[in-house]
């Protein structure tokens, strides 16, 4: 898929670097893991210089569009006047404040430095609020890197057991074993199945927490009703319910989930779009869980009001709340979204898509998709091959198919033209 100077540097990167990378999730494997140069708007281009259509958006931070003017000129603003002080400024106070003003169900925020980090945070407040210890979370949904929540997440489904009684399955080695005793999974949008672990454990959980869709799953959508009822249930058995909107912030609505779906949960985290590349992470809530942070809790980190992060997020949140850039990413989005239906119901192929314009997914070959269960029946196989054709043909999306597709603002009409028309060429060639 890439030419010779991407086979070296991947040959370099290797000597020095595990996997030649500097997160997992950017191997693709030997002799087919892209190395970039540069970005700029919806497009990337790798070492060899080839451009491609960018539907990555480095996992989704990218919201606006790559090395976007009005973003980086004010972080170039701010970092002239010192990047990181360890003591707080107005600008991170008016960020906060944006925040607030934006998520419904947000009070206070305190900032982090990674989706991985707020997750982390949340956790640990949720906890010590109860005073309980086990957290429920859905299988197939990803919390970030932490032993805490990374259980369940990529291992094949059937390693989880019976729907009834799944089993938690660490997503590492180097997970301590004692940490199974503090975590429930349960498959996404299973009613029955929350309700009956609910009822049996509800007064010892701390927290609930789930991603709206499934981010790292296809990003499957929750069934009717489905969130409504983990917001009823975390009430009623005081457990706090916490809204991992890391990939959903800032991304399918200015109020992220909790604006979509009109849910208000007792945390959020946020990470990705809130800063369009930056690195900034956040989480936030009820004023009276997050008033126990700094009285026995702890929570900081030297770099979590990094002046980059904090000008990246001024600028974007600025942005996001003064033009109609969701609505725009939306429109092109449901446009991509209809044509990949209409090449695949053209050509006989199965194909459930699942998401919202600014995020999506398609699993192939199968009827429905409620859970990672469902998911892995889908044709992972021949998702994988039209994958790869459209990436020779310069239109990039993930090497994975649990992997979003995700549109920026700069994603033009030319651009939707060009993927459906190779989309429309090499499923037509896949399928002779």
């Amino acid at each position: 898929m890439f030419g010779s100077k991407t086979q070296a540097l991947q040959q370099r990167a290797l000597k020095v670097a595990p996997l030649g990378v500097n997160s997992n999730f950017r191997y693709w494997g030997d002799g087919i893991t892209p190395y970039v140069d540069k970005a700029k708007g919806g497009y990337l281009w790798d070492v060899d210089g080839k451009k491609y259509i960018d539907y990555r958006m480095a996992f989704g931070p990218i919201i606006l569009g790559h090395a976007h003017d009005e973003v980086d000129q004010k972080v170039i603003e701010e970092i002239q006047r010192g990047v990181l002080f360890a003591m707080t400024g107005e600008l991170e106070i008016e960020v906060v404040e944006m925040i607030v003003e934006m998520s419904p169900a947000v009070e206070m925020v305190r900032f982090a430095c990674s989706g991985t980090e707020a997750t982390m945070h949340a956790i640990r407040v949720a906890r010590a609020y109860t005073g309980r210890d086990i957290i429920l979370k859905f299988e197939g949904n990803y919390h970030g890197m932490h032993d805490h929540a990374l259980w369940s997440t990529y291992a094949p489904a059937d390693a989880y057991g019976n729907r009834r009684s799944p089993i938690p399955v660490p997503a590492s080695s180097g997970i301590p074993k004692t940490m199974r005793e503090f975590i429930i999974t349960l498959p996404f949008n299973d009613f029955e199945g929350f309700e009956r672990v609910m009822r049996s454990y509800g007064e010892q959980i701390a927290a609930v927490i789930t991603e709206p869709c499934q981010g790292n799953c296809a990003a499957i959508n929750p069934q009717d009703g489905f969130l409504q009822l983990i917001r009823k249930k975390t009430e009623e058995y005081g457990c706090v319910f916490i809204l991992d909107e890391v990939k959903t912030g800032f991304r399918i609505a200015n109020g992220g989930a909790q604006e979509y779906y009109g849910i208000k949960p007792d945390l959020a985290t946020f990470a990705k779009s809130l800063g369009n590349g930056y690195p900034i992470a956040a989480f936030g809530g009820k004023r009276e869980i997050m008033s126990i942070i700094g009285h026995g809790v702890a929570q900081g980190g030297t770099y979590t009001n990094n002046k980059p992060g904090v000008a990246g997020a001024y600028a974007t949140l600025s942005l996001l709340k003064s033009k109609p850039i969701l609505k725009t990413i939306e429109k092109r989005g449901q446009r991509l979204m209809d044509g990949l239906k209409d090449i695949f119901e053209e050509n006989d192929i199965p194909a459930v898509f699942t998401g919202y314009p600014a995020m999506f997914s398609f699993s192939l070959g199968v009827e429905s998709v409620t859970c990672q269960r469902d998911w892995q029946e889908s044709d992972r196989d021949l998702y994988l091959h039209l994958v790869e054709k459209a990436i020779e043909k310069g239109v990039m999306p993930d090497h994975d198919a649990r992997e979003p597709w995700f549109l920026c603002y700069e994603h033009s009409d030319a651009d939707i033209d060009e993927t459906l028309n190779v989309y429309a060429e090499i499923v037509k060639d896949v399928k002779r």
